[in-house]
């Protein structure tokens, strides 16, 4: 039995769906807090971007002044006019989407939003066109800082062919960041054809091994979690055809630094001081689950962490003392115990 086809999807996303109110389960819905950075751009968004955006993160990564970004499945735009007004007048963002609907609604409202953004012209542009071939989207090799992208690849019918295309138009040292829904184990063919699972995010929910074994094979060698929220599919039907598979929303993020990430975490004796500035992370930037950095206040890091935060565009707000020129053997990086609140209490080291 085969996965869901694009034309299944675009027609639950075009037609099914009207709004998020009509979504059956909390999956394609954000899991996170909004970051306050966001809170007052969003209150210059039209209603109708809002209402009919479906996402299950805040994939938006900091510090993307001036930056060219890709916004993969960006549906009616809403992240796409986050980020367009987080990159300012001088960065660039494309969005892409299948469902014509959609895309329609973003195109429509770009002329307003760009007004309301302070912008002199449109920063933003909208092409229909399928993800697993960026290509004919007129995305050409190495041409983007940052892709993002919400709660849209569990959609793709061969993620493996969406991945590839990421690795092919992101820059060296760009940074995909995006969130979706995960998996704990590879789904039966009937859960994975079944069109409202599959449209609710969660028949074709990324399984973790796979996703890891994908994204090694590509030449990413670590990749990393910034945060998780368990999915709880309330709903009996659907709960009854999942069986015992456990689903979360993650979102992750992973720098295309070829030469510099290893596959395991390796102890060069370096250390990385965030010296601060980035809007939103003043104090404290977060790069995953358990590396917090406090600004001024110096963290031993692997050297894969080191590559990460000196070599993309975080460099200009990072000091890291120390090179590649002696190895200590393996550097002791896992993720901490979360805090009670749910959120990570701290840096690794």
């Amino acid at each position: 039995m085969e996965t869901l086809t694009h034309d299944q999807v675009r027609t639950y996303y075009g037609e099914t769906l009207q709004s998020s109110d009509d979504l059956k389960t909390s999956a394609c819905c954000p899991a996170e807090a909004v970051p306050e950075l966001h809170k007052p751009i969003l209150s210059l968004l039209p209603d109708e971007v809002l209402s009919k955006f479906y996402g299950c993160g805040s994939p938006i990564p900091p510090a993307l002044e001036g930056a060219t970004v890709l916004d993969l499945g960006c549906g009616t735009g809403r992240d796409a006019f986050v980020a367009a007004a987080l990159a300012g007048p001088r960065g660039r963002v494309i969005g892409i989407d299948m469902t014509e609907a959609q895309i329609e609604i973003a195109q429509r409202h770009r002329e307003a939003v760009a007004e309301a953004l302070g912008h002199e012209s449109p920063t933003t542009e909208f092409r229909l066109g399928l993800i697993e071939d960026l290509s004919a989207a007129g995305v050409q090799d190495e041409s983007v800082d940052v892709v993002i992208s919400n709660c849209v690849l569990n959609l793709a019918p061969d993620k493996d062919v969406v991945f590839r295309e990421i690795t092919r138009v992101l820059k060296t040292g760009g940074e995909l960041y995006f969130s979706d829904v995960f998996v704990d184990r590879r789904l039966s063919d009937e859960v994975r054809a079944d069109e409202v699972l599959v449209g609710e995010c969660l028949g074709g929910a990324l399984y973790t091994e796979d996703f890891r074994r994908t994204m090694a094979d590509l030449g990413w060698a670590d990749v990393r979690t910034v945060s998780e929220s368990v999915l709880e599919v309330e709903d009996l039907v659907l709960r009854e055809k999942l069986g015992n598979a456990n689903f979360v929303s993650r979102t992750v993020r992973a720098f295309k630094l070829p030469d510099l990430i290893e596959d395991r975490c390796e102890d060069y004796g370096q250390v990385a001081t965030y010296k601060g500035g980035i809007e939103g992370q003043r104090h404290a930037f977060m790069l995953d689950d358990h590396h917090l950095f406090e600004a001024g206040r110096p963290m031993q890091v692997c050297g894969n962490s080191a590559a990460m935060v000196q070599d993309t565009r975080y460099g200009q707000y990072f000091e890291v003392v120390g090179d590649r020129s002696t190895h200590f053997g393996l550097f002791d990086c896992e993720p901490v115990a979360p805090s009670a609140d749910g959120e990570p209490s701290g840096s690794c080291c």
